[in-house]
């Protein structure tokens, strides 16, 4: 049963797919870095000053009441909405859909380019060639 594990384990496949999961991990780290970091002060920029992750609705708080973070309002006991977590992880989402939909037509495109490449010729073929000593013979 161990070795039965061992194969299992590491096959090519299963070693490649680890490596997958490893890089994938970092690369979502790389684009949430890069919309926390660079896309969502600048679109606060571009709307005034709005800082997405700030953005809440109160749910079921008290008349009139409010609170200085959602936080603040959930350590009250009120229910709240972050919406502008979710526009923020929705234009994560798109990013990263667009950054693996453009290496995925990379790579799609470097192997078209692969097999769409013509064999080298490989010269005449033997008969082509026992043809021409013949029809030379021939002539002599």
């Amino acid at each position: 049963m161990l070795k039965e594990f061992k194969e299992f384990a590491f096959k090519g496949n299963v070693v490649d797919m680890a490596v997958g999961i490893i890089i994938g991990g970092a690369f979502g780290t790389v684009v949430k870095s890069m919309v926390d970091d660079i896309m969502m002060p600048l679109i606060g920029m571009i709307t005034g000053g709005i800082d997405f992750s700030e953005r809440y609705t109160l749910l079921n708080a008290a008349e009139g009441a409010t609170y200085e973070t959602a936080d603040a309002a959930r350590e009250a006991g009120v229910a709240v909405m972050t919406w502008g977590n979710f526009i923020t992880a929705f234009i994560s989402f798109i990013f990263l859909a667009l950054a693996v939909f453009i290496v995925i037509k990379k790579v799609l495109e470097g192997m078209k380019k692969e097999e769409e490449e013509p064999e080298e010729d490989p010269g005449p073929s033997e008969i082509d060639l026992l043809t021409e000593i013949r029809d030379s013979l021939a002539n002599k």
